[in-house]
């Protein structure tokens, strides 16, 4: 049964892609799978940061809101004259800081961490607001778009760095102290403390690490759009959560992987393109999404009630 669970998001993703190569010619052409490749990068590198924080038994709600800070920064930079790798390096360091924030008063003040990310969800995306005055950021130099928009060897150039930042997550999962950490902490946060495992120090490096892909994934999404708004980013923090449930990780800690959560962003990329080119209305996307989350929850309840029963 366990096999079973974690064979089923990449058979999906496989019926998926077929059934959209037969229902649509449009579908399975180079020009439409880089598109998908390039927005599903986005929500990808949010719930790979996600995988971690969702292992822990948290949730960081604030991610979408971080996003649209770390963008908005990061373009003032370019826009300032400063140069274009530093200002994506501001834009991340931003998503970093907020990270660290969301962890810092997580553990600090004790509180959950979906009251502590639902705060900041809305302080980071007023601050955004704030500092813009509402107007998106324009004029940036065009060199920027090769970030969001360019292609390497024939393959999107966000691609490779969405490649580069799952591999690293893979490796910190299974072949780091934070990784191990993070599994004991979401599984029974009491035995870990009585294990010796620093639990404050941890849980702050996981907000932190999805505070900074979430800025990695702003200075994407600014590129691929080429302007910096401080409305960016709405809704993908409820993407990225259902990537990682949809891919095997369980809301109560314990459990997830890179490659589920890559397979189940990918799913989600699918449905959107796929019910665009059928000509769905987009309304019916979200419901789809929202159905294919409570299927997988409740197919995991259902494995963990037989498992419990045998």
């Amino acid at each position: 049964m366990n096999r079973l669970q974690r064979l089923l998001p990449f058979v999906t993703l496989i019926t998926l892609a077929v059934a959209l190569t037969i229902a649509t010619p449009h579908f399975f052409t180079a020009i439409n799978l880089a598109s998908v490749a390039r927005q599903t990068a986005v929500i990808n590198l949010m719930a790979l940061g996600m995988t971690l924080v969702i292992i822990t038994g948290g949730i960081d709600l604030s991610v979408g809101s971080s996003l649209a800070l770390a963008g908005l920064f990061g373009t003032m930079a370019i826009k300032a004259g400063w140069p274009i790798p530093v200002s994506i390096f501001i834009g991340i360091g931003v998503g970093l800081l907020c990270g660290l924030l969301n962890g810092l008063m997580i553990t600090q003040l004790r509180i959950n961490p979906f009251i502590v990310t639902l705060g900041t969800l809305e302080a980071y995306r007023g601050l955004a607001l704030v500092k813009s005055k509402g107007l998106p950021v324009h004029e940036i130099p065009d060199a920027f778009s090769f970030l969001g928009d360019g292609n390497l060897l024939g393959i999107p150039f966000s691609l490779w760095v969405l490649a580069a930042c799952a591999l690293l997550m893979h490796f910190v999962l299974e072949h780091t102290k934070l990784g191990r950490y993070a599994f004991a902490i979401g599984s029974n946060q009491s035995a870990a403390y009585y294990a010796g495992v620093p639990i404050k120090f941890h849980l702050v490096s996981v907000y932190a690490i999805a505070g900074l892909l979430a800025g990695l994934a702003g200075m994407v999404e600014a590129s691929r759009l080429m302007t910096g708004q401080p409305t960016a980013g709405q809704g993908y923090e409820l993407q990225a959560i259902a990537a990682v449930v949809i891919g095997g990780g369980r809301l109560q800690g314990g459990e997830g992987s890179v490659v589920g959560t890559l397979i189940g962003a990918f799913i989600i990329g699918l449905l959107s393109n796929g019910s665009d080119l059928l000509g769905i209305n987009p309304y019916w996307q979200q419901v789809t999404i929202g159905v294919v989350i409570i299927a997988a929850v409740g197919f995991d309840e259902l494995r963990k009630r037989k498992f419990a029963a045998a």
